[in-house]
């Protein structure tokens, strides 16, 4: 039996490599996603480009604060919804809060209540190690229970997953909120430190460094998140629950910089700035929850997944490069069509 799946965000670089990954595995994948400008669109056609025209994949561009284009250009009949579109990013969210609060809190629900409509039994959401806050105690446990964000994109990740809890208490739709912890690797998007960095270091312009180093961070390679989502994808002992998704290691940002200089081969220069708003100080996941109800063993070390990384930036085109422009431009004429 074909298992079908809608992914939103399909185009970015999480969702990307899940669908890399469903295709791979037999489903049938829709992915839903508008091509925001916070970063380049261009970006995200080259992420997919691979996936246009495969058999079992179909994208449909639309916004998901649209209810009625959604339930317009999409069939409904899925067996699991994986949420991971949303406005992305702490700082610019300070700058912006009432967006954020509309595209992720509000997109959120609407596409909450088209599969209450049609009947999906499993929803998968991504939401985010951000929703800790300043958190002494690490490393962070699910049942912690004074969540107190302190940007708006924490708290418009927080407000999802309590939606999720409604959908799921009154409407019987089985709700995964996973809590993502700094997800690094091939794809990320461009404006994320690791990523930064590097295409800085290697032009050999300096990079922006907050405080004083010792901010750390629970970096989590892409395959390994992937594999938490598609274990959460078949999730079935209990109609509701949170789960962090990392890598049980927390590193600074000083040891970060290490890594990056010793896999990239070239010394980093540092700008010293001020600690920023909205940035915690630290992130740390537990993950005894998700080893017991998914499964969930991170395989990969920092230093291997930046060297992956590092290899798939060395065949990637600069960022200001724009052949993937007309790809997708011609991609939506032809979906319009």
């Amino acid at each position: 039996m074909i298992r079908r799946a809608l992914i939103t965000g399909a185009a970015g670089f999480i969702g990307s490599h899940l669908v890399d990954r469903l295709l791979a595995d037999g489903w049938e994948v829709t992915g839903l996603d508008n091509f925001d400008p916070f970063y380049a669109p261009a970006i995200k056609w080259r992420n997919i480009h691979d996936q246009l025209g495969r058999e079992r994949y179909s994208l449909v561009q639309a916004d998901l604060r649209d209810g009625d284009a959604l339930a317009a250009r999409l069939s409904g009949d899925y067996d699991v919804v994986v949420h991971l579109a949303a406005r992305a990013g702490v700082r610019p969210s300070i700058e912006q809060p009432l967006l954020y609060q509309d595209v992720n809190v509000r997109g959120t629900h609407v596409l909450l209540e088209l599969c209450r409509r049609w009947q999906v039994p499993q929803f998968v959401f991504a939401s985010s190690s951000s929703v800790y806050g300043v958190n002494p105690s690490v490393p962070w446990r699910e049942a912690d229970a004074e969540l107190l964000p302190i940007s708006p994109y924490a708290s418009t990740k927080l407000s999802g997953e309590l939606l999720g809890h409604v959908y799921s208490r009154l409407f019987g739709i089985r709700f995964v909120g996973l809590r993502f912890f700094t997800v690094y690797g091939p794809r990320q998007r461009p404006d994320l430190a690791i990523h930064k960095f590097a295409r800085l270091m290697l032009a050999g312009r300096p990079i922006p460094f907050y405080g004083n180093g010792r901010a750390r961070r629970d970096y989590t390679f892409v395959e390994d998140t992937v594999a938490g989502i598609v274990a959460a994808m078949a999730y079935t002992a209990t109609p509701y629950e949170i789960i962090n998704l990392g890598n049980d290691n927390a590193v600074s940002l000083s040891e970060l910089v290490g890594e990056l200089e010793d896999v990239l081969g070239v010394p980093a220069r540092l700008e010293h700035l001020p600690d920023q708003p909205g940035d915690v100080p630290q992130t740390w996941a537990s993950l005894d929850k998700a080893r017991r109800l998914l499964g969930y063993a991170p395989r990969t070390t920092l230093h291997a997944g930046l060297c992956t990384f590092a290899s798939w930036l060395a065949t990637t085109p600069p960022l200001e490069a724009t052949p993937w422009t007309t790809t997708g431009t011609r991609a939506v004429a032809e979906l319009r069509a």
